[in-house]
């Protein structure tokens, strides 16, 4: 097993019927606001990850996660660059979604998160860090 970071991960839009959004904050940096993510651990497969990830961060159960079979590669921060092996320059990134019945409280990992917050689905789009998670709501948009 390698002491590096896979190179693969997974983003998870958790939202409602009527598309609202949960959006988490990371605790650094602050201020950058995301869906839930996570890497994969090199004996995992994307939707074990996926999983993992909905109940590590929210403490949610992943009832009805829905792989999109959309992947997503994308340079490596230079601020992260220090996880992954020396050769490795992109990720990998796996886009699922995951409907919930209503806005609920959720029990938020405070490790990784500051706060978290559902918002609606247009002040989601323009309130997110990432491309790819910016491409993952406006995609929602349209479904």
């Amino acid at each position: 097993m390698s002491q590096h970071s896979r190179p693969e991960s997974v983003l998870v839009v958790i939202h409602t019927p009527e598309r609202e959004c949960l959006l988490l904050e990371r605790t650094n940096p602050r201020g950058f606001w995301q869906s839930v993510t996570g890497t994969l651990h090199w004996n995992e497969t994307p939707a074990e990850t996926a999983a993992r990830e909905v109940r590590e961060e929210i403490g949610m159960e992943p009832v009805g996660l829905v792989d999109t079979g959309i992947c997503k590669s994308f340079p490596i921060l230079p601020e992260w660059r220090e996880r992954y092996a020396p050769n490795v320059n992109e990720n990998v990134e796996y886009l699922w979604y995951m409907e919930v019945a209503a806005v609920c409280e959720i029990n938020l990992n405070e490790v990784e998160h500051a706060a978290f917050c559902w918002m609606e689905l247009e002040e989601a789009i323009g309130t997110v860090a990432s491309w790819t998670n910016r491409e993952a709501l406006v995609r929602l948009r349209g479904s």
